[in-house]
């Protein structure tokens, strides 16, 4: 697998901002076309040692060496390691990133390995072990990693009131590379 570069990916962030002065274009208002640094080796290392996992490579590539966040799909890519410096405004978003970070929460096998489309609501907590949240889209729905199991790297979407839980993109790469593609 390829490695991220860089300067093409903040060039492209770049490019969606400048198109994009309004920050009109779904989920910008929260993001507004930021990257924080990458995360050095060590802290990520720490993360993963923690939680038991080792992060999906493509993801992990991307902390690693283009930035922890914010921009990107949705309202933007959760931090890995730091809580969102806005953190406590009672975004819902927050409550599922501090639950993923619950001992032995991230290292617990993913639960499915078929998708769950339709009415699920409830079930949420029993369902996302083993998944990390990448990124919030409004009305409960969020976009999950896959970091356990057979479905590990997998990219789905939680939809509890109507879309159930079902995989979105292969992996983290072709989610946040068809955001980048994408026309602001």
């Amino acid at each position: 697998m390829a490695s991220w570069d860089e300067t093409e990916v903040r060039t492209r962030i770049r490019e969606l901002a400048a198109r994009d002065p309004e920050c009109a274009r779904f989920g910008s208002g929260m993001h507004r076309y930021e990257l924080r640094p990458a995360l050095p080796e060590a802290e990520i290392s720490a993360f993963e040692e923690e939680h038991g996992i080792r992060l999906p490579p493509d993801y992990r590539d991307f902390v690693a060496g283009v930035g922890d966040g914010p921009a990107g799909p949705a309202h933007g890519l959760l931090p890995l390691t730091t809580p969102r410096p806005e953190a406590g405004d009672d975004w819902a978003v927050d409550g599922e990133w501090e639950e993923d970070r619950r001992p032995g929460r991230l290292a617990t096998r993913f639960p499915l390995t078929d998708p769950l489309p339709g009415v699920i609501g409830g079930r949420e907590e029993e369902l996302t072990p083993g998944t990390l949240t990448l990124a919030e889209e409004g009305c409960g729905m969020y976009v999950r990693l896959v970091v356990t199991g057979p479905r590990a790297g997998e990219i789905w979407r939680l939809d509890p009131d109507w879309g159930g839980f079902v995989p979105a993109y292969p992996d983290f790469r072709a989610w946040y590379t068809n955001w980048l593609r994408t026309p602001a």
